[in-house]
């Protein structure tokens, strides 16, 4: 006679979705979802094109967020039914279909759980995120190409809209470098962790003596600006460069010089888009990019001066964080949290959500302690 009983695992994944719905507010997010969509309805909202953009965009980002909660209630419900059928029809399948569903509940509350510890200034907003290979020559820039698929992966995996804005590929292998923007809730306060220097390990697929090669790629991660105003980029602090894109092995895919590069002379931030359709569309985007970092930067020294006061140090975005060995042992480990996968394919094909969560948990344990 079948016996199921998961009352235990429900009440547990119901105690913890009602703490999370409580910290979200779901009654604000409601209402904020009204105001927006009234705003969204005025019939002149797109006579300011940017504004309308805002406005549309927080509303997207405001409904999925509902929908997610929503649709996680439901699921709770539902499994529940299923539960109860298993055990009236003393079906083995239903009971089967209801333990699946169980653990899938598991994972997307849990990671709706790390969500909640996302409350930085900035960390509901959209990401951009820029890959750069470092020194390890064709290894490093073939290095740098797989950390690109391994995000655009677990993007895709999740369903986020991604935007490539630019990539410079590699004479060799590869890719010099590329930036690419995730626009979903949270997703800069998710992928922030990712930020830092990346260390792959490997027998070389370039060279003839099958001598283990160590290269690197290092990962930004910024918020995307609606309007970065609260900086001031004046013209004669920049340097704009117009170019034809181009694709892998120099193939020009426009007639035109519409990609644009912009330097910022005081700090050297080089900035380069070419993925719009127009030189005007991918100067504004760079400028976004640019205004966005130089406010960073800000924030950054700001926060440096500070803790300089206290005596204390600060590590720079660029420390190694995350290393990943092909070879022998088969292994992905993150040097902070100690989190690690024996799985090396699973995580360059996206699978990088226990990665991420432990960083969370990782920062916010570390900024409480401070």
């Amino acid at each position: 006679m079948l016996e199921f009983d998961a009352s235990a695992e429900i009440q547990a994944l119901r105690s913890t979705f009602a703490d999370i719905t409580a910290v979200v507010d779901v009654d604000a997010l409601r209402a904020e979802i009204a105001r927006l969509s009234e705003e969204a309805g005025a019939p002149d909202l797109w006579d300011d094109t940017a504004k309308a953009q805002k406005v549309t965009s927080a509303l997207s980002h405001r409904q999925a967020e509902l929908a997610r909660i929503t649709g996680i209630e439901r699921r709770l419900d539902d499994v529940e039914v299923l539960v109860e059928l298993a055990n009236e029809m003393q079906d083995e399948d239903t009971a089967e279909e209801a333990t699946h569903e169980i653990a899938e509940l598991q994972d997307v509350i849990g990671q709706l759980e790390v969500q909640t510890l996302l409350d930085g200034e900035y960390d509901e907003r959209a990401a951009i995120i820029t890959i750069r290979s470092g020194a390890g020559g064709d290894d490093a820039t073939d290095f740098a190409e797989m950390l690109l698929r391994m995000y655009l992966r677990w993007a895709e995996q999740h369903k986020y809209p991604v935007k490539v804005m630019d990539t410079s590929y590699a004479e060799g292998a590869g890719i010099k470098s590329a930036t690419f923007e995730v626009d979903a809730p949270y997703a800069f306060g998710t992928l922030s962790v990712e930020a830092g220097t990346h260390r792959l390990a490997r027998i070389s697929p370039f060279g003839s003596a099958d001598k283990r090669q160590t290269s690197f790629a290092a990962v930004e991660v910024i918020p995307l600006m609606e309007e970065a105003t609260e900086v001031d980029v004046p013209e004669t602090d920049i340097r704009v460069d117009v170019f034809r894109s181009s694709g892998p092995g120099g193939q020009s895919v426009n007639t035109t010089d519409s990609a644009v590069r912009i330097t910022h002379l005081p700090t050297g931030i080089v900035v380069s888009m070419q993925n719009e359709k127009s030189q005007i569309q991918n100067r504004a985007a760079a400028m976004r990019v640019l205004q966005t970092r130089l406010l960073l930067l800000q924030k950054e020294e700001e926060a440096a001066k500070k803790k300089e006061l206290a005596g204390t140090m600060t590590a720079s975005w660029g420390d190694q964080m995350r290393s990943y060995f092909l070879y022998g042992q088969q292994l992905v480990k993150d040097l902070r949290t100690g989190f690690e996968s024996g799985n090396p394919s699973a995580v360059f094909d996206g699978g990088l959500d226990g990665f991420i969560a432990a960083g969370i948990r990782w920062r916010k344990r570390k900024d409480d302690d401070d």
